[in-house]
């Protein structure tokens, strides 16, 4: 497992050029990294994150069209690298998650959130739009919620994003992290490659439907002849623990 933490506790771990950088750079690295199995993404301090950093958005007055294109592809290839890391991600949720910190709960595959911790797509009140995290957002909370979050701009509070699919566990603070140490827990029990493979499968299905038989029927059908399915059928079978269970239940 790894312990992600965006650690500028300062100014309440916004986002601006740096953090940016790093988080692409991280993603890429897990790419590459067969041993982590799971990462959990924290913020340090009091808040999550709260959203763009208030001196990156100063410069941005003074940016071209151009420029501003330029900065928001840099944001926009750190959400999909972040979305399409081979491993689940815990999202760690306390205190607030705004504008580009409930983009990024929405990359998480699950969330686990303080049930005092708010949440908001916030850019219109800044006069400007929850772009680069849309599609995301979109895919956690749909069209309907989206339409009053985006457009108001409103905060809301830990149920009410449980109830829209952003959030999966909503818990007292002293409870969040046994929470997400039991999801990490189910995330090592299972096999990594057959999860990295369901979680790539996930947004190939969704775009086709009804229409992705062909393409399902070959994915089950590639596990089932693989070295981690024969190991999970025969661990089965055998009433042991599989070899890739690092899981640590009581």
């Amino acid at each position: 497992m790894e312990y992600l933490t965006l650690n500028r506790p300062d100014v309440r771990n916004a986002f601006n050029e740096q953090m940016i950088a790093d988080l692409t750079d991280w993603a890429a690295a897990i790419n590459a990294d067969d041993d982590v199995r799971v990462a959990v993404v924290a913020g340090a301090g009091k808040v999550f994150s709260a959203g763009a950093d208030i001196a990156w958005m100063a410069n941005a007055l003074n940016y071209t069209h151009d420029e501003n294109v330029r900065d928001a592809n840099a944001a926009a290839r750190m959400f999909a690298a972040l979305d399409t890391v081979p491993i689940p991600l815990v999202g760690r949720i306390h205190g607030a998650a705004l504008g580009g910190g409930a983009g990024l709960a929405a990359v998480c595959d699950v969330v686990v959130a303080d049930e005092d911790a708010v949440f908001g797509f916030t850019e219109v009140k800044l006069g400007i739009l929850p772009a680069v995290i849309s599609p995301y957002a979109l895919a956690k909370v749909g069209r309907s919620a989206a339409r009053e979050l985006f457009l108001t701009g409103m905060r809301f509070n830990a149920v009410r994003a449980k109830e829209i699919g952003l959030v999966h566990a909503v818990v007292p603070l002293d409870q969040l992290d046994a929470m997400v140490v039991m999801y990490v827990n189910e995330f090592l029990s299972g096999a990594p490659d057959a999860i990295s493979t369901a979680k790539a499968l996930i947004p190939r299905v969704w775009t086709r439907g009804t229409d992705a038989a062909g393409l399902t029927a070959e994915a089950i059908a590639t596990r089932r002849v693989s070295e981690e399915g024969q190991e999970g059928l025969r661990a089965f079978l055998e009433k042991r623990k599989a070899s890739w269970d690092a899981s640590r239940k009581s």
